[in-house]
């Protein structure tokens, strides 16, 4: 019989290097962020951590020479049409010392049927990112129909994108699995050479393996590692720590 503390207990040493440890709030100050790269220096290694641009040096800074990433946003959380306001800001971010942008696709334009408005600012950021730096495209799925998160999936993938990732955390509708389902579909379709971040919302262990199990079915476990799978979270993080202790 299979021991259901181990099992979890893998479960969560599973997830931890697959999370974009994540602090997006309005009142973050660099002490704060300094605070929680020190902690999971000390704790366990996320795969990322995911600031505002402001705090990218603070967390540059803090986390040295670790292999964590430092991940931001751009064109957040509004998700603008203006492609060169995006590469300005993700040139920015890359300067300062950002190893991936999390980019908010234009999903207004998407849902007004101006697919080439949010293709060109995907297109922008892709340029300012070069082929050095991972581009996180956010579709804002709970804003999205299913028809629109497919075509947004398959526009970020035309368009060169490393990851789809459903949500911003900053709408009443972030992650669902249903979102994540139709997103892991079109990412099977072409080969999965592109990689899928959930993100808004996931708080526990059973949250996540929800998405593993998503991912795991279509592109298989070996798949699953944090060049193409990741959550963005904090609460999960805080959530994982003690089942590893």
């Amino acid at each position: 019989m299979t021991n259901p503390a181990h099992t979890t207990q893998a479960l969560a040493a599973r997830l931890l290097p697959l999370l974009d440890l994540t602090s997006l709030g309005e009142d973050d100050t660099p002490a704060r962020i300094e605070a929680m790269c020190v902690r999971a220096l000390a704790s366990g290694l996320p795969a990322a951590v995911c600031i505002y641009p402001e705090h990218i040096t603070t967390a540059r800074r803090a986390l040295g020479e670790s292999a964590v990433k430092v991940a931001t946003v751009v064109n957040f959380p509004d998700g603008g049409s203006d492609p060169a306001r995006v590469e300005r800001e993700t040139r920015r971010a890359l300067a300062a010392g950002a190893d991936e942008v999390d980019l908010v696709m234009p999903w207004a334009a998407l849902q007004a049927g101006d697919s080439a408005a949010a293709q060109a600012v995907v297109v922008a950021a892709r340029k300012a990112c070069g082929s050095t730096h991972c581009l996180k495209l956010i579709l804002e799925t709970g804003q999205l129909t299913s028809a629109q998160i497919r075509a947004a999936s398959e526009l970020g993938i035309a368009a060169g994108v490393d990851f789809l990732k459903t949500s911003t955390g900053k709408v009443a509708v972030n992650a669902t699995v249903e979102a994540g389902a139709i997103m892991l579909d079109v990412i099977a379709a072409h080969g999965g050479r592109c990689g899928f971040k959930a993100a808004g919302g996931i708080r526990s262990l059973a949250d996540a393996a929800l998405y593993l199990d998503l991912a795991r079915a279509r592109l298989g476990d070996g798949w699953i590692t944090p060049a193409h799978f990741r959550i963005g979270a904090s609460a999960l993080y805080d959530a994982l720590l003690p089942l590893l202790a």
